[in-house]
């Protein structure tokens, strides 16, 4: 469907018209700003193969965003798409599925004379779920960077929620995109 090549255009400026599938997992990372804050985002790019689906829950844990991706000249990998999305969220098993930030891709959008997916379906998927959806190109870098963006902003978002640690006689840690917070009568 692409993942790879979305990865690769995102992070890299690259597009390779050589296919090469991912075994298990490959992680790419950038350094992006979401609301004045710097935050480092760590980008998982599992396989696809149905021989690498058990691994799932390793390369999962501590998701705080899922990008499900599919490749619009392929009617097959758009109706796999809740069959994705459940799977992870069955190996990730979050505190609140119902909430938990998914983004669509329909890749390949610069196909569009072999185009199969047409948008209203997906718009009327998208709804049901309350996804946010964007029609990308890895090739043509369309789309790429605003999907992105949104990836970004709803990571940050989920993970500005995560409760308070505290640890006695040191430093309250605030999961709020890496500040951390000084109290009174916590030394350093």
């Amino acid at each position: 469907v692409g993942k790879t090549s979305l990865l690769n255009q995102y992070v890299k400026k690259q597009f390779s018209m050589q296919y090469k599938s991912t075994i298990g997992a490959d992680f790419l990372s950038k350094e992006v700003n979401v609301d004045g804050n710097v935050i480092q985002l760590q980008l998982w790019d599992t396989a696809g193969a149905e021989k690498f689906h058990s691994m799932g829950a390793s390369f999962y844990r501590n998701s705080e965003c899922c990008i499900l991706v599919c490749d619009l000249t392929d009617p097959k990998s758009f109706e796999s798409i809740e069959s994705w999305r459940t799977e992870f969220l069955n190996q990730l098993n979050p505190k609140d599925p119902e909430t938990f930030p998914f983004v669509l891709l329909g890749n390949k959008c610069d196909k569009v004379a072999e185009r199969k997916v047409q948008a209203p379906k997906i718009k009327q998927y998208c709804e049901t779920k309350n996804l946010p959806y964007f029609e990308t190109s890895a090739k043509d870098n369309t789309n790429v960077e605003s999907a992105f963006e949104e990836v970004a902003k709803l990571a940050a978002k989920r993970n500005s929620k995560e409760e308070e640690i505290f640890i006695p006689n040191r430093v309250e840690l605030k999961a709020t995109n890496q500040q951390t917070e000084q109290k009174k009568g916590c030394p350093l």
